[in-house]
């Protein structure tokens, strides 16, 4: 009779000091009332999408005035930098938890070299920040037509 055993590949013992580590993290995390969200810091979520005319970037940035933030474009590369501000009339003590995120932020994003670097425009509007780029005249595509030949131009270049 033959019996099957499942194999379970050995863990190393700095595995077994990074697991519980983590679980020691996690006991005091819990412990002082914080979360493993809170403690990480506030990066907004991107889309980028393109169509034929532009590139497309748009930011969540809910709460970000546009004081605080700096966008730039230099060598192919968009920069995007701002700060999430905590701004409470109430005392830090009264709050029972935090878990939107605050602080300083960085996004940087290179750029094709199908993008026109002197034709950007960035607007915010509902806590989206939205920064178009136009492409290149070179760039955007171009529909070319095939043209048939006449049968007259075939006829005369075979009986040649």
């Amino acid at each position: 009779m033959t019996t099957m055993t499942r194999f379970v590949p050995l863990r190393t013992p700095f595995e077994d000091v990074g697991v519980l580590q983590k679980r020691l993290n996690s006991i005091f995390n819990d412990f002082a009332g914080e979360s493993s969200i809170s403690n990480a810091g506030f990066v907004p979520a991107v889309d980028v999408y393109e169509d034929a005319d532009k590139l497309v970037l748009k930011l969540e940035i809910p709460g970000v005035k546009p004081e605080d933030m700096d966008i730039k474009l230099e060598n192919q590369t968009l920069v995007i930098e701002g700060e999430r501000k905590f701004e409470s009339s109430e005392k830090a003590e009264n709050f029972h938890r935090i878990e939107r995120r605050f602080g300083s932020f960085v996004r940087s994003f290179t750029l094709p070299q199908t993008v026109d670097t002197n034709s950007v425009s960035a607007s915010a509007d509902a806590g989206v920040l939205t920064i178009s780029l136009a492409k290149k005249e070179e760039a955007q595509p171009k529909q070319i037509k095939v043209q048939v030949g006449s049968n007259k131009q075939v006829e005369a270049q075979t009986a040649q």
